[in-house]
């Protein structure tokens, strides 16, 4: 196995990002459209916070009814920002696929926004950890 990867290599670079402005109809939207669980939410490419759709999931009752009132009244009572993880763990491009699974395994989340200069540049995912373990076999 390669040593000392970093996650540059293997982290998502085109990102589908929200903003604080968005509502909770456009990150289902996003999350739906682009097949994705966790959206950053940026402001002037700042990381500020993340969404996952397990935290949308979790407010929706989605898993448990299919009643779209019961959706509507729950999207239209929380923003964004109140759902987002604020204060989100982040690492550097520069930081090695061995650090992001040890953050991931430590942690209930399943991605890392990865962070430049104060600029969202990537997000590694455990998806993307698996697949970059699948090729080295």
């Amino acid at each position: 196995m390669k040593q000392r990867v970093p996650v540059s290599q293997i982290m998502s670079k085109e990102l589908i990002t929200l903003s604080q402005k968005d509502s909770l109809y456009d990150a289902e939207n996003l999350f739906k459209k682009h097949n994705i669980r966790h959206l950053p939410v940026v402001e002037n490419k700042k990381l500020v916070g993340v969404v996952s759709y397990s935290d949308l999931l979790k407010i929706s009752y989605v898993d448990v009814t299919e009643d779209d009132d019961i959706e509507s009244v729950v999207y239209d009572a929380y923003t964004v920002t109140q759902l987002m993880a604020k204060t989100p763990v982040s690492i550097l491009p520069s930081s090695t696929v061995k650090e992001a699974a040890e953050i991931l395994s430590k942690h209930s989340f399943h991605s890392i926004p990865v962070v430049e200069n104060e600029e969202l540049v990537g997000i590694v995912t455990t998806t993307d950890l698996l697949n970059y373990f699948i090729d080295q076999y």
